[in-house]
């Protein structure tokens, strides 16, 4: 819900109330959002769209990483990469000394190891050397496979061994060469509690060289580089702010290094680490921290456990801070060793005078919710109070210091049931307390907890990006983490039509600020070797929403705050949010695989009952990562059906600190695994196997890493024989039919067995052959060639050996094969990851978004057609061209674009009508083929114009309706077919 995820546009800029933009809002993507089809999932009907907001002013930056393909011909690269590491002969001589079921993967940015693990047991026996005498000693024995040089082991620096609640020891070693930390890479590993190597990964780059010396740096100086930070991030004041540092470090990628400046930038409005090039000042990468809930004298105070209302939990009662440590007894404000809270009204994020909550008398802050009573919104007492009332500036001071000991509460009695066993989120597992060793100088890594952020924005009201909404900025550890809780209801809106959030405070419901502070724990646990989050946009992001909603509703039903009765589906998160179910989230966790509940709809994958991996990305229509977290939470919830609660928090915990970077729900369902090799001896894995398999995730699933939308399910467990084959056959151009070389063809799978995503790259007569693989039905066997649309087969793989051949279809359009955008209009969204270019890259995961009106996105009812201009590299006789009209870049569905021409030319200056037409919604999310009816022969270029986009009625609709085609207007996919001009 309220768990806005990196990268994601506040709740006001989100066009679909299944989340109502609470969820619905992307979370880091390449290009920054991703959108959600402007179709409530659970009904069907239309839903309203909030009007857009200027991106350059108004919108956190999204996820980019300068090491990570973002397209077609990246991606094949990096799989040559992998192929070539792995089929090295000390890598195959490596591999047969392997166990049956260990799994090994190559970095296909550095051509080292992501990660090595044993799905059943251990890399080595037991030992009494010192874990990190275990770890680098394996290193060291076997470096060559591992892609290492021998000189490469003196860059590494042992930087943290910690041992967690199971005596387990994580380490990491970062990397230091020519005097600079490498960013983001290094080794990592895992060592069980008698000496045995659990895994080992980390992505280590491999005889890389420092940069030459270069002439005058754009930047310079630390503040420099946190202003820069700050002004790629869009913030109106750039000047460093109190909490923000830098220092230098080695930025590597698969091409080159560059020496860089590494900020976190904590006072910006939306706080970010970054890495810019000192030489160019060029961004290298961005990661949004934002995710979106005895006689001595005692400091007391009351609250609820649940929200207020509920039954049970909703009835306020004593609390003794002082007795669980959370305030001393004679405390003045709400801040003790686990939180900082008060109520930051002006979002300044610094604690005025008039923004702490003191006590009611002496040191108790007894403060009771005082209801509003609404006669114009039904939910008002119906069944659960409200708090404040948006049409009357100043209302909600009535309960804002209720609202503030309320959310100390929660996050302070998070704190601790983190802190103990089973989970065991310890000091120096990365938690939050002041006590805590710190880093750059900072005092303490408290949770700087804000409570009724922005309540004074807009006179006395809240403004539209300081409502409907909480969020939890991680930082690495040491650095303190900013919560941030808001009022609901937009003021001037009904109830529920305007705005379907009741007039509550997100602090006063248990299952938010438990939501909001769990990203804190996975982003503390799924890290790289230098401490930073791995938690990317797509899988990793969707987990990270699924971990925060699934602790909170184990943790509620565990203590009997929240019914979970056998045979009902009925674990239904955030609930004292408004009117329906389905408000946050489409389903409950509880939903079963084919249950006829009517609470399990299906979202927008057009079945009942709850989720699998094969409705990844079409719970609501698109990637979301609130959406498709939906996945994980259920399976997870599975699990704690199948093993208690207890048993699952001990699994679930130790697998995210064992997880690789980034990981994919495969890998995180093998991290499971091996956790419980060290927890219990291997005791569950039959039931984890058959837990996953009937959520798809079976033996046979297979995902091309955390980014990969389109994973192949499986609902097999493994096989009790070890019998396999081989695949092989020929990729050809399917218009052509000639032979291509060079193009990687890879077999998605994760199971162990030997390589993780097997590849085979083709030869000169365009052959290929891949394996030994297990015996089996797989569901991705994919090409992915550089120009050409990637094609995918499910394949069952034989102990004769299988035969797949490929006809694959050149997209000369293509940005991967040499196709440019030579002229468009409008604005360049492309530091989001939506400008033209995106239109081009034979991705339907990102697209080109641009503005209906002015370049400022100022919502308007004059259309103002928008172009770009495509030259294909060569010229081309077309037989048809391909679009996707649909949103991209988080707006609704109404930017999609709805009236189009295309013209094509030879010479770039004479024009010709190839295509004229309107999409429709039913066109969105698809290639749809369209045969040009005139200049299709010796085209060079490509000119496609968006006349007009999908908002119902736009000239009555805007500029004042709710449609984010008002100010925007988007093109996902444009691609062209044919053959070369003789």
């Amino acid at each position: 819900m309220n768990g806005m995820g990196s990268g994601a546009r506040s709740r006001t800029r989100t066009t679909v109330v299944l989340a109502a933009g609470a969820l619905a809002l992307a979370g880091g993507l390449a290009s920054g959002t991703t959108s959600y089809a402007a179709e409530h999932p659970a009904t069907g009907t239309q839903a309203p769209e909030q009007a857009a907001a200027p991106r350059a002013t108004s919108e956190p930056r999204g996820y980019f990483d300068a090491r990570r393909a973002t397209g077609d011909r990246g991606r094949a690269a990096e799989l040559r990469s992998t192929t070539k590491a792995s089929g090295r002969p000390v890598a195959r001589t490596f591999r047969r000394s392997l166990a049956d079921d260990a799994l090994l993967e190559y970095d296909g940015s550095t051509g080292t190891v992501r990660v090595l693990e044993n799905l059943d047991g251990y890399l080595t026996g037991p030992s009494a050397k010192s874990a990190a005498g275990v770890a680098m000693g394996y290193v060291r024995a076997h470096h060559d496979a591992l892609g290492l040089t021998t000189g490469d082991l003196s860059t590494f620096h042992l930087r943290r061994d910690y041992r967690d609640i199971a005596g387990i020891h994580h380490l990491s070693w970062t990397q230091r060469i020519g005097g600079d930390t490498v960013f983001g890479n290094g080794l990592q590993a895992a060592v069980a509690k008698d000496g045995r190597l659990l895994m080992l990964g980390g992505s280590p780059v491999s005889k890389a060289a420092a940069p030459a010396a270069a002439g005058s740096a754009r930047i310079a100086s630390p503040d420099a580089a946190i202003t820069a930070a700050r002004r790629d991030l869009g913030e109106t004041t750039t000047a460093p702010g109190p909490r923000d540092v830098a220092e230098r470090v080695l930025f590597v990628t698969r091409t080159g290094s560059y020496r860089g400046w590494q900020t976190i930038t904590m006072s910006a409005d939306h706080p970010a680490v970054s890495v810019l090039d000192s030489a160019s000042g060029r961004l290298l990468y961005r990661r949004p921290l934002s995710s979106d809930r005895s006689s001595l004298e005692r400091s007391t105070g009351k609250a609820v456990d649940y929200f207020p209302g509920h039954r049970p939990g909703g009835t306020p009662h004593t609390v003794d801070y002082t007795g669980r440590g959370w305030l001393g007894g004679k405390a003045t404000r709400l801040f003790g060793n686990n939180a900082h809270a008060y109520s930051d009204l002006n979002d300044d994020g610094k604690a005025q005078k008039g923004e702490e909550a003191p006590p009611k008398r002496g040191h108790r802050w007894s403060y009771t919710l005082q209801p509003f009573h609404l006669k114009q919104v039904s939910f008002c007492d119906n069944p659960y109070p409200c708090s404040w009332n948006p049409n009357k500036p100043y209302s909600w001071r009535v309960n804002r210091k209720q609202n503030t000991a309320q959310v100390f509460y929660y996050v302070n009695n998070w704190h601790d049931h983190l802190l103990k066993a089973p989970i065991g989120f310890t000091e120096a597992a990365g938690n939050f307390q002041k006590r805590n060793a710190t880093r750059h100088g900072v005092d303490g890594d408290f949770v700087d907890t804000q409570t009724d952020d922005g309540a004074d924005t807009d006179h006395g009201l809240p403004d539209g990006a300081h409502i409907d909404n909480a969020n939890m900025s991680t930082p690495p550890d040491g650095i303190r983490p900013r919560m941030q809780m808001y009022l609901q209801h937009q003021p001037g809106t009904s109830y529920p039509d305007g705005d379907p959030f009741a007039p509550t405070n997100v602090g006063d419901e248990a299952d938010t600020v438990y939501h909001e502070y769990t990203h804190g724990l996975s982003n503390r646990l799924v890290i790289d070797p230098g401490g930073f989050s791995t938690l990317g946009g797509v899988q990793a992001g969707a987990m990270g929403e699924a971990w925060s909603d699934w602790y909170a509703m184990d943790y509620l039903v565990a203590r009997g705050l929240q019914e979970d009765q056998p045979g009902t589906v009925d674990v239904v998160l955030f609930q004292y949010d408004g009117a329906g179910v389905a408000l946050d989230r489409t389903e409950p966790l509880d939903c079963a695989v084919g249950s006829a509940a009517d609470r399990c709809s299906g979202g927008a994958t057009g079945h009942a009952g709850g989720y699998t991996y094969a409705d990844y990305a079409q719970v609501a229509g698109a990637p979301e990562v609130h959406a498709d977290g939906e996945i994980w939470s259920q399976s997870l919830w599975s699990l704690r059906a199948r093993l208690g609660s207890r048993t699952s928090e001990a699994l679930v915990t130790r697998a995210m600190e064992l997880a690789p970077a980034n990981p994919s729900f495969l890998d995180m369902r093998n991290a499971i695994l091996v956790a419980d090799t060290a927890l219990f001896d291997g005791t569950h894995h039959a039931g984890i196997w058959e837990v996953f398999a009937g959520r798809g995730m079976g033996f046979f699933a297979g995902s091309l890493g955390g980014d990969d939308a389109a994973p192949a399910p499986s609902t097999t467990v493994p096989p009790s024989g070890n019998a396999t084959g081989t695949v092989s056959g020929v990729v050809r151009d399917r218009d052509t039919h000639e032979p291509l070389a060079g193009v990687p063809v890879t077999l998605a799978f994760q199971g162990g067995a030997g390589i993780a995503n097997p590849t085979a790259v083709t030869g000169a007569d365009g052959r290929y052959s891949l394996g030994p693989v297990p015996v089996g039905d797989y569901g991705k066997l994919v090409v992915n060639g550089a120009g050409y649309d990637p094609e995918r087969t499910s394949v069952n793989v034989t102990p004769g050996g299988t035969t797949r051949d490929f006809d694959v279809r050149r997209d000369w359009a293509a940005y991967s094969g040499g196709a440019r955008i030579t002229e468009f209009n409008g604005p360049d969204y492309g530091d989001f990851g939506c400008g033209p270019r995106q239109a081009i890259d034979n991705s339907q995961a990102t697209g080109w978004s641009t503005t209906t009106g002015d370049n400022r996105g100022t919502p308007t009812n004059q259309f103002r057609p928008k172009h770009l201009v495509v030259d294909l590299h060569r010229t081309v006789d077309v037989s048809a061209f391909g679009v996707d009209p649909a949103a991209t870049c988080g707006d609704g569905g109404s930017a999609s674009t709805g009236d189009y021409r295309i013209q094509t030319a030879s010479d770039g200056t004479t024009w010709t009508t190839a295509r004229t037409g309107t999409f429709t919604p039913d066109d969105r999310g698809r290639i749809n083929e369209l045969a040009p009816t005139a200049g299709a022969n010796g085209v060079r270029y490509v000119r496609f114009t968006i006349l007009g986009n999908q908002t119902p009625d736009f000239a009555t609709s805007c500029p004042d309706g709710p449609y984010s085609g008002c100010s925007y207007t988007d093109l996902t996919e444009l691609e062209v077919y044919g053959t070369a001009t003789p």
